[in-house]
């Protein structure tokens, strides 16, 4: 099947899959976030398939600049959602390339610490995951 994205869609699937990880790095404030950060990006950077190919240019033109988590939050999770209704209309497969790849990049930027992530972490890890799953 073949997938075809506007440069809106590119730049909604990018948003939502860089904003999981700002949001996993921003739950991790009081520990690495930029490590959290670091992980989950190298592992966006790791898609493949059309998935991959969007993925694999940082978006420029995010605005992720809220004063809060819960402002990212608010760009974030709707973006995450829309990003997989859209996928799931053209391609389920590439739907569930984008699901796992953000799950993968989300689980990486929890990994930065030995033992089990934090509470925070592990919620916001949660919240993500719900997300993707509404669509």
């Amino acid at each position: 099947m073949s997938i075809t994205l506007t440069d809106q869609d590119k730049l909604t699937l990018r948003t939502a899959a860089y904003g999981a990880v700002t949001l996993m790095s921003a739950a991790d404030a009081a520990g690495k976030p930029h490590k959290a950060a670091t992980e989950g990006s190298i592992a966006l950077g790791s898609a493949t398939g059309p998935v991959g190919h969007v993925l694999a240019t940082y978006p420029k033109d995010m605005k992720l600049d809220g004063k809060s988590v819960a402002a990212i939050a608010d760009q974030v999770l709707p973006a995450l959602t829309a990003a997989m209704s859209l996928l799931k209309q053209q391609d389920p497969a590439e739907a569930g390339n984008f699901r796992s790849t953000v799950l993968v990049a989300v689980e990486a930027a929890a990994r930065t610490h030995q033992g089990p992530p934090s509470p925070t972490v592990a919620d916001m890890s949660r919240k993500i995951t719900e997300a993707l799953d509404a669509a």
